[in-house]
């Protein structure tokens, strides 16, 4: 594939006799420092170091500017960043292309007046509608100093993982497997939000296609057994509900697939579903040559409940292994695939993985426990990061198995990681961690199994989501917070007063004592839908980043606010309050592909 680029532009004075000639070693070198520091430390979603390129020259005026725009466009740059040390012409070798996301760093140092043309430049850049991110250390710098400081590298950071994102969804494909899943609005794909908010293209699959390519065989039959094998010796089964249960025969005539084809079943399902996302090569070889094409997709969901689920074995084991790092082919990238289709999720599904090259975990923001709730249910007070409350995550689907915290750091830490760390302890490890409940009959008339565990690791995590409010359109949610631990009793205690069979994560967001993050229950209460998804880490201000780049407004974080980064054109729609300057910027500006 042709990779998203970051283009770093090295710009210059333009006067030669003595200025240019003596500036263009440092500037060249800012250039190949910072592209460096993005191919170390940055990856695609697919593990491959992210891809810089650099300007055949310094740019002293529109001639060169023009040449290296040539040069961009034949290399697939999405964002480009200016870096210079000194006073350039702003207008004449400012980025004017209108598609590409932009940032400029001006090196701090006195000999030269870098911040100076920063200042110009982006005052053009507001003057033009071109939003640009302002790169400045706090610090001067000698001139000879080729060190980039710690703030600088942050800001440069965020800002290429974010370009990355952007134009890594580009031209990809949302697959909608079905349609509205029990009336959840936002299982109501937006195929307009997608095209020019995220350059995506809503496809949809109606769910007998997966039935068509069961029955006909359209599946690789070596990996089919290859899985079902896998599933066998990793997925041991847990708890059956329905034991004991005399279930009316409203339910008991609707399971097509006898409880004992169950798994030979979702296996099938769960390659057939992963082919129609992303095609396989190996159909074209069995003579289904359209098949084999898939549909580029780089997120979807299945909409399950109820027209497939009240006859069919339901797709939690499908959409939990999608969403890990890794299935019976070894590590692999996850996919956001959303349950019941709640395709806004999916969009934060999506979101949240770009940012951390992690598995997406979906969940129902299910229950607020209070302190008092707690005490009096369990009879104990809570302890630690419990103590003054939390919020229950819990949902069948597309909890990736990685959310279990059994993977572990060098400190022996429970964690989650890209897949490319993943060993295979980690993978065994979440593996042991999860057992499969037999789905409950009542709400899955069809059967099939859920994946069951509970978060057994402190873990730094972000919940997030994203709603579309009429007359705004998206906006994002973000709550950074930590996955708790409970004993043992108390826990049962309280993941047995809901659905056994699935899931837990007890989630403590991080407070600010006011707004939303005034208390737990506050965040509950301001969330924005019945769904949520948390990845790993604190990367509240990479997402508020990305959401910028998009016209996305944050209509909700805990991020402090030295730590929000968007482009400087904000300031100019207010510095005092940022949330409010946040949706007037978004609006303003419009959809980043519209």
């Amino acid at each position: 594939m042709i990779y998203p680029k970051i283009g770093i532009r090295p710009t210059i004075d333009g006067r030669w006799g003595g200025v240019r000639e003596s500036l263009e070693t440092q500037t060249m070198g800012m250039a190949k420092r910072a592209a460096a520091l993005i191919s170390e430390n940055l990856r695609y979603p697919d593990g491959t170091p992210v891809q810089c390129v650099i300007a055949d020259s310094t740019i002293g005026g529109g001639a060169e500017a023009a040449a290296c725009q040539d040069k961009f466009s034949r290399e697939n740059v999405v964002a480009t960043l200016t870096v210079t040390p000194c006073w350039c012409y702003g207008s004449e070798t400012f980025d004017m292309d209108p598609k590409t996301i932009k940032a400029v760093w001006g090196f701090n140092g006195t000999e030269r007046p870098g911040a100076v043309y920063l200042a110009a430049v982006l005052a053009a850049h507001t003057q033009k509608g071109l939003p640009a991110f302002a790169i400045y250390g706090h610090d001067v710098q000698d001139a000879a100093d080729e060190t980039i400081p710690a703030d600088v590298q942050e800001k440069i950071l965020r800002y290429a993982r974010c370009a990355v994102a952007v134009g890594w969804m580009k031209n990809k494909a949302y697959v909608n497997m079905g349609a509205v899943s029990m009336g959840i609005m936002g299982s109501y794909c937006d195929a307009e939000m997608f095209q020019k908010y995220f350059g995506i293209r809503a496809e949809w699959c109606d769910l007998t296609e997966i039935l068509r390519r069961v029955t006909l065989g359209i599946y690789d039959p070596e990996e089919y057994e290859k899985a079902l094998s896998w599933i066998r010796a990793n997925c041991k089964e847990g708890l059956d509900c329905n034991e004991g249960k005399n279930l009316p025969e409203i339910i008991t005539k609707s399971k097509v697939v006898p409880a004992d084809k169950d798994w030979e079943f979702i296996a099938k399902m769960s390659i057939i579903m992963r082919d129609i996302l992303y095609g396989n090569p190996k159909l074209a070889e069995l003579g289904w040559h359209e098949e084999a094409l898939g549909k580029n997709a780089i997120a979807g969901g299945f909409q399950g409940q109820r027209n497939w689920t009240d006859w069919l074995p339901n797709g939690d084991f499908t959409e939990a292994i999608l969403a890990s790092t890794f299935d019976w082919n070894g590590t692999k990238a996850p996919t956001p695939f959303a349950t019941e289709n709640d395709t806004l999720n999916g969009v934060a599904m999506m979101l949240g993985t770009l940012v951390t090259n992690t598995a997406p975990c979906f969940h129902d923001v299910r229950t607020y426990w209070s302190p008092e709730a707690y005490e009096r249910v369990t009879g104990k007070k809570a302890q630690g990061k419990a103590a003054n409350g939390f919020i229950h995550l819990i949902n069948s689907g597309a909890t990736a198995l990685d959310c279990t915290g059994a993977s572990k750091n060098e400190n022996g830490e429970g964690c989650m990681k890209p897949f490319w760390e993943m060993t295979e302890q980690d993978v065994n490890a979440c593996l042991q961690a999860t057992d499969w409940c037999r789905a409950n009959y009542e709400y899955f008339r069809g059967g099939g199994f859920s994946s069951h565990f509970k978060t057994q690791a402190e873990m730094p995590v972000t919940l997030l989501r994203v709603s579309i409010a009429e007359g705004v359109g998206p906006m994002l949610q973000i709550a950074e917070g930590y996955t708790a631990t409970l004993p043992e009793a108390e826990h049962a205690v309280l993941d047995n007063r809901t659905d056994r069979t699935w899931p837990t994560t007890w989630f403590v967001p991080k407070l600010t004592g006011k707004g939303a993050f005034k208390d737990v229950y506050s965040v509950m209460a301001n969330w924005s839908a019945n769904h949520g998804v948390t990845v790993y880490g604190h990367v509240g201000a990479d997402l508020i980043t990305l959401a910028s780049m998009l016209r996305i407004p944050v209509s909700m974080h805990n991020v402090e606010d030295e730590k929000i980064y968007r482009p400087h054109t904000w300031a100019a729609f207010g510095t005092d309050n940022l949330e409010a300057a946040d949706f007037a910027a978004c609006k303003h500006y419009g959809p980043l592909y519209r």
